[in-house]
C-alpha cells in the first residue's frame, strides 16, 4: 500500500511540474511547487515562524474527513495577540496602527498599538462582564472608523466569534444575520455619515432587533458624539465608555475554532455565513509580504468597509499582523468633498500600495478625467495598486497606469477562500507587466484546474478554452471551514457536483504561461461596484409590493458601478395605478429593505416576463438581450414574443437599443 501511495504521490509530482510554465521566477515557480507537493512541510515552516503560538500544533494538516479539513491541528493561539499584543511587546506600541481619515466627519485620527491595546483589552473586559465567553457570538454593526476593528478584536481577544454586519444594510438584512447568528451582544455606533445625510444606525438595530426572534442581551453603542448623539434604551443599551471593564487577557483557542462569521450574498434562500478558522491568519500574514509587496514600516490602504471581506483580511488583521499602519477612509472617491481625495490620501499619509475596486478609479476617471484636483498632490510614496472584487475594463487599467505611475495589479479571491486564489507576487519578483485582463498565476496552494463537464467525467481543458474553474481538494490554510450552522449546505453547495474539487462557481480560462482569466459568474448574482447582490433578494422585496404579481431583476452594464440591478415587473390584474408611480415605490421599498448599497434605479413595467414550461425564468437570456447581445431561446419557453414588449421597456431605459430579435429554437420531434 505505501509503495502504490507513493507512487501516486510521485506520478502528482511530475505531471503537475511538466504542466507547470517554465518562464517564471525561479523563486515563485519553486514555492508553488512545494505548496502542491510538500503542503505540510511548506506551510509548517511559515506557521511556525510567522505566528506567537500559545502551543504548537500536533498535525499540520488533517484531510481525514474532506472537505472539513483541518490545519495546524492541536494548536492554540490568540488572533488579537497576533495583531496588537506582540507588536506592544517588542517595543512596537508607539507606531501608529490604524490612520482614520474622514473627510465626512472633518478628522484624521491616528491611533497606536499601545492605544489600541489599552482600549481593546478593556472593551474585551467589558464584554466578559456582560457574559460573553469563548464560542460566543457578538454581531457588530458599525461605521468605518477605528471602534468598529476595536470592537472585532476585543470579541477575538476572548475567544468569541464576530460577525460583522455591514452599515449600510437595511434593518431587515440586520435582522436576518442576528437571527441567524444568535449574538449574545451586539455592538454600534449612534450613526454613519454619507456626503450628505446622517445614517441613523442605532434607529435601525433597534428596527432590527424588534423584528427578529432573537434578542441579544445588551448593545454597546459608540456615541458619535460630534455628529449624533442617539437616546439609548435603558433597558438594552449600554454606552461605549460605561462598557468598558478591566483589562482582560487573551484566551487561547484551537486553530480550527472560528474567529468569525461573515455573512455573503447568495442564491439560497437561508443566510450564507462563511465560518473562518483562527488559523486563517497564517495565511494573511503570509500575503502581505508574499502578495502585496508589503515592508514593516510601509502604510497600507485598503479601500473598503469592515463589512466585507477585504475590510477583514487587509483592512484589519492582515496589516495589523504584519506590524504595518492601516488606513481607513470614511468617504467617496469623488464627493468628499471632491476627486482629489485618494490623491490627497496618499500624499498625506504616505501611502504606499492601495487596495481597491475598479470602480472607485471609474467614478474618478468619469468626474476628473485628467486628474486635475490630484495633479497638486505628489504620488511618490505609492508603489502599486491592487484591484479586486469586479472586472477591470482596459480603458480604465491603463488610465490609472498613466495617472498613478504605478502597476495595476488584478487578483482573484472570494468570501470563502479569504485571500487570493491567483495573484501577481510581488514578494516573489513576478514580472509585473503582466498580459491584459488576467488576474494573476495561482497563489501558493491552489491547485486550478478549468473543467468542462462532461457527462459523468471532468474534461481537462487545454490552453484558452473557457470552462469552469475548479480547485482541487485540500484547500490551503484559510479558506472557510463551513457555513455556520450549515454544514450540510457546505458540501452540497461548493463539493458535491465535482467531487474531489472546490467549485468556485466562476468561469474562465488559463493560457499557455499559466495565467488565469476569470470571465463570468455562474449564479444569479450581481456585482455592484464590488458588493455583490443576490437577485432573489432583490426579488422577494419587490415582491412585497402590493400591485406587483411577478417580477425578474438581472445586471446589467454601469460605467462608473461596473453593473447595476434592473427590474421588469408585471402587475397583477386590475391595477390601476400608473406604472411611473410604482416604479418610484419599488425604488423606496429595495432602500427601506436592502439599502442604498444596491444602486436600484432601473425598473419598467412589461406584460409578461421569459418562462421556460418549468417555471424557470430566463434571466440570463433577459441579461444578454439588455447588453445587445444575441440571444438563442431554447424550444421550452413558454411564450417568446414577450421579448416585443420587453425590447419597448428596456429601450426606456436605454437598453437593448441594437439587440437583434431572439432566435427560437423549435425542437424537432423523433
Amino acid at each position: 500500500m505505501q509503495n502504490s501511495a507513493s507512487q501516486k504521490s510521485s506520478n502528482s509530482k511530475s505531471s503537475i511540474s511538466k504542466s507547470f510554465p517554465s518562464d517564471h521566477d525561479v523563486l515563485y515557480k519553486e514555492a508553488y511547487l512545494r505548496s502542491i507537493n510538500e503542503p505540510e512541510k511548506f506551510w509548517d515552516e511559515i506557521a511556525s515562524t510567522t505566528i506567537t503560538w500559545d502551543k504548537m500544533y500536533d498535525q499540520v494538516l488533517d484531510n481525514s474527513n474532506p472537505p472539513f479539513t483541518k490545519w495546524f491541528k492541536g494548536g492554540y493561539l490568540n488572533a488579537c495577540y497576533n495583531c496588537i499584543d506582540r507588536h506592544v511587546a517588542n517595543g512596537n506600541g508607539n507606531k501608529v496602527a490604524l490612520i482614520q481619515d474622514s473627510p465626512v466627519t472633518n478628522t484624521i485620527r491616528r491611533v497606536t498599538y499601545h492605544e489600541l491595546l489599552d482600549t481593546i483589552s478593556r472593551l474585551a473586559g467589558g464584554l466578559k462582564k456582560l457574559g460573553v465567553t469563548k464560542g460566543d457570538r457578538v454581531v457588530i454593526y458599525m461605521p468605518l472608523i477605528p471602534e468598529a476593528a476595536i470592537a472585532m478584536l476585543a470579541t477575538a481577544r476572548i475567544g468569541a466569534i464576530h460577525s460583522v454586519v455591514f452599515g449600510g444594510f437595511a434593518s431587515s438584512e440586520l435582522s436576518t444575520r442576528i437571527e441567524h447568528a444568535e449574538p449574545k451582544v451586539v455592538i454600534s455606533a449612534s450613526c454613519g455619515v454619507e456626503p450628505n445625510k446622517v445614517i441613523p444606525y442605532l434607529d435601525i438595530l433597534h428596527e432590527a432587533i424588534e423584528m427578529s426572534h432573537w434578542k441579544p442581551d445588551k448593545c454597546i453603542i459608540y456615541q458619535r458624539k460630534n455628529i449624533l448623539v442617539s437616546e439609548l434604551d435603558p433597558l438594552m443599551d449600554v454606552c461605549w465608555e460605561s462598557a468598558m471593564g478591566e483589562p482582560v487577557d487573551c484566551v487561547s483557542v484551537e486553530a480550527n475554532d472560528p474567529l468569525y462569521i461573515l455573512y455573503t450574498s447568495g442564491t439560497t434562500d437561508k443566510p450564507k455565513g462563511v465560518q473562518r478558522p483562527v488559523g486563517h491568519i497564517v495565511t494573511l500574514m503570509y500575503t502581505m509580504n508574499a502578495i502585496y509587496g508589503l515592508r514593516p514600516d510601509d502604510v497600507w490602504w485598503a479601500a473598503s468597509d469592515l463589512g466585507w471581506v477585504v475590510g477583514h483580511s487587509y483592512l484589519c488583521y492582515g496589516p495589523l499582523l504584519y506590524g504595518s499602519t492601516s488606513v481607513m477612509y470614511e468617504g467617496k472617491p469623488d464627493r468628499t468633498p471632491d476627486p482629489g481625495q485618494y490623491f490627497r490620501i496618499i500624499e498625506q499619509h504616505q501611502v504606499s500600495a492601495i487596495f481597491s475596486v475598479p470602480t472607485a478609479f471609474r467614478v474618478i476617471r468619469k468626474v476628473d478625467p485628467h486628474a486635475r484636483y490630484g495633479s497638486k498632490y505628489s504620488l511618490s510614496s505609492l508603489k502599486r495598486i491592487f484591484i479586486a472584487g469586479e472586472h477591470c475594463d482596459l480603458e480604465t487599467k491603463n488610465w490609472m497606469e498613466n495617472i498613478f505611475k504605478v502597476p495595476v495589479l488584478n487578483h482573484w479571491w472570494q468570501t470563502e477562500t479569504g485571500s487570493a486564489i491567483t495573484a501577481t507576487c510581488v514578494g516573489y519578483s513576478q514580472n509585473l507587466n503582466v498580459p491584459n485582463f488576467t488576474t494573476g498565476l495561482p497563489f501558493v496552494g491552489y491547485d486550478i484546474k478549468v473543467m468542462q463537464p462532461d457527462g459523468k467525467k471532468l474534461e481537462d481543458l487545454g490552453p484558452n478554452q473557457l470552462g469552469r474553474i475548479l480547485l482541487k481538494l485540500p484547500l490551503p490554510p484559510g479558506n472557510m471551514s463551513t457555513l455556520y450552522r450549515n454544514d450540510e449546505l457546505f458540501e452540497k453547495l461548493y463539493f458535491t457536483r465535482f467531487p474531489g474539487y472546490y467549485d468556485t462557481m466562476d468561469a474562465g480560462y488559463k493560457d499557455e504561461s499559466g495565467y488565469i482569466y476569470v470571465t463570468a459568474r455562474d449564479d444569479d448574482v450581481i456585482n455592484v461596484a464590488g458588493h455583490r447582490i443576490s437577485t432573489s433578494s432583490l426579488e422577494d422585496a419587490i415582491l412585497r409590493h402590493q400591485d406587483v404579481a411577478d417580477c425578474a431583476v438581472f445586471g446589467v452594464p454601469e460605467h462608473t458601478k461596473g453593473q447595476v440591478p434592473l427590474c421588469l415587473y408585471v402587475t397583477k390584474d386590475g391595477v390601476k395605478k400608473p406604472p411611473a408611480k410604482i416604479s418610484v415605490e419599488i425604488i423606496k421599498t429595495i432602500r427601506e429593505v436592502i439599502g442604498p448599497i444596491a444602486s436600484f434605479r432601473l425598473v419598467a413595467k412589461v406584460q409578461a416576463l421569459p418562462r421556460t414550461r418549468s417555471g424557470k425564468t430566463m434571466r440570463k437570456a433577459l441579461a444578454d438581450f439588455a447588453r445587445n447581445k444575441t440571444v438563442n431561446l431554447p424550444a421550452t419557453i413558454e411564450d417568446p414574443t414577450v421579448f416585443i414588449d420587453i425590447r419597448r421597456a428596456l429601450n426606456e431605459l436605454g437598453y437593448a437599443t441594437s439587440a437583434p430579435s431572439p432566435l427560437y429554437a423549435v425542437k424537432k420531434r423523433d
